[in-house]
C-alpha cells in the first residue's frame, strides 16, 4: 500500500501520543492536524499544515481520510463537515457526548467510509482471543469479564502539565467512567464473540472524585446465544492496582487477558485448561500499537478492502448502553 494521507482533528494527549504516531508506524503520513489550540496542532504535525481552522485542513488536497479525536460534544459537527467535503472518516469513541448527537453523525454520514476508533478491536491479543473462539477452542463460550480502570481525579494531565480534563466535563463527555470506558467493552464483546449484546443493566456511582459524573460503573448482559457478561470500569482506580484485564471463558478453556486493554501494545495472554487447569501463554505481537493496527485496517478499508463494524451497528450498541443507564 503507497503511503496514505491523513489528516488529524483534535490534537489532545490521544492524537499526540497514539494517533500520530500510529500513523506514522502504519507507513502513512499526517499531512495536516487542526485544533483551536494552534500550538497543540503545530505540536503534532510541526513540518505539516497545522491551523485552527477545519476548512483549511479539508481544502488540503493530500488529505484522504480524517481522524477525528476532539472533545464528545464536537464529534457531530466535525464529522459531519469531513463528510461534506468527501472524505472517509474515522471518529473516536464514544460517537457522541449525547445519544441525539451519536444519531445525527450516524445519518450524515450517510454511504461514506465512516468508522468509529475503537482501538481495543485491533490488539493483536484481541485478535487472537476472536480467533480461537471462531476456531472452537474454547468449546462453548460462556462468559466474558472485563475490568477496564484507571485513576482520574479532576485536574488529571497525562504528563503532570495543566490539561482541559474535559472527560470529567458532563458537557463536553457526556458522562464519567461509563461513558468513556464502558463503550470499549460493549463493542469489544462482539468482535470477540462474533455476536454482540442484546440485553445490558448498569448501575454507576460516584464515591470519591468530586465531580459531576459518575466514577465507576458496573455492567451485566447477555448477548444473542445466551454468554454471560459481566464488566468493572473505573475512574477511581489507583494505577498501580490491578486494573486491566479480561477472561473468555469457555466448556474447554478460559483465555485471561492481563493490561490489554488501555491504549499500548504488550500484556500477557493465558490459556487455562479446562480439564486440567494447566495453564499455557498465549503467543502474540506484542510489539504492535492497536492505534498502528487500526490506521493500517482504516486506509484499507478506504482503498477497497472491508471494514466489518458499520456505524450503524455502533450507534445501536450506545443506544443499549444509553438506554441502560437511564439516559436518552
Amino acid at each position: 500500500m503507497r503511503p496514505f494521507g491523513w489528516g488529524v482533528v483534535g490534537c489532545g494527549w490521544v492524537a499526540r501520543d497514539h494517533v500520530a504516531p500510529a500513523i506514522r508506524a502504519a507507513g502513512h503520513r499526517l499531512v495536516a492536524a487542526c485544533d483551536r489550540d494552534p500550538v497543540a496542532a503545530r505540536s503534532l504535525a510541526p513540518d505539516r499544515l497545522a491551523t485552527a481552522e477545519l476548512r483549511e485542513l479539508l481544502d488540503h488536497p493530500d488529505v484522504e481520510a480524517v481522524h477525528v479525536a476532539t472533545p464528545n460534544d464536537a464529534h457531530a459537527a466535525v464529522v459531519a463537515s469531513v463528510v461534506e467535503s468527501g472524505r472517509p472518516v474515522l471518529c473516536e469513541k464514544p460517537l457522541a457526548a449525547t445519544l441525539a448527537d451519536a444519531r445525527r453523525l450516524v445519518e450524515a454520514t450517510g454511504g461514506t467510509i465512516a468508522g468509529a476508533a475503537f482501538d481495543q478491536r485491533f490488539h493483536p491479543a484481541h485478535r487472537r482471543v476472536a480467533d480461537l473462539v471462531a476456531a472452537g477452542e474454547l468449546g462453548t463460550v460462556t462468559a466474558v469479564r472485563i475490568v477496564y480502570g484507571c485513576w482520574l481525579p479532576p485536574r488529571w494531565s497525562p504528563d503532570g502539565r495543566p490539561h482541559d480534563n474535559w472527560r470529567v466535563d458532563p458537557t463536553r463527555a457526556g458522562g464519567g467512567a461509563l461513558i468513556d470506558l464502558a463503550p470499549h467493552g460493549v463493542d469489544l464483546v462482539g468482535v470477540l464473540l462474533g455476536e454482540d449484546l442484546v440485553e445490558l443493566t448498569v448501575r454507576t456511582q460516584r464515591l470519591v472524585h468530586p465531580y459531576a459524573v459518575d466514577d465507576g460503573a458496573l455492567l451485566a448482559g447477555v448477548t444473542e446465544a445466551g454468554v454471560l457478561v459481566q464488566a468493572h470500569v473505573s475512574f477511581n482506580t489507583a494505577d498501580p492496582l490491578p486494573r486491566r484485564r479480561l477472561e473468555v471463558v469457555g466448556t474447554r478453556a478460559q483465555l485471561v487477558a492481563v493490561d490489554t486493554l488501555g491504549q499500548t501494545a504488550g500484556g500477557t495472554l493465558t490459556r487455562l485448561d479446562a480439564g486440567t487447569g494447566a495453564a499455557e501463554t498465549v503467543p502474540f505481537d506484542v510489539e504492535l500499537s492497536p492505534f498502528t493496527a487500526q490506521a493500517h485496517a482504516f486506509a484499507g478499508a478506504v482503498r477497497g478492502a472491508d471494514w466489518p463494524w458499520p456505524l450503524s451497528r455502533d450507534l445501536r450498541l450506545y443506544e443499549l448502553l444509553h438506554t441502560a443507564a437511564g439516559r436518552n
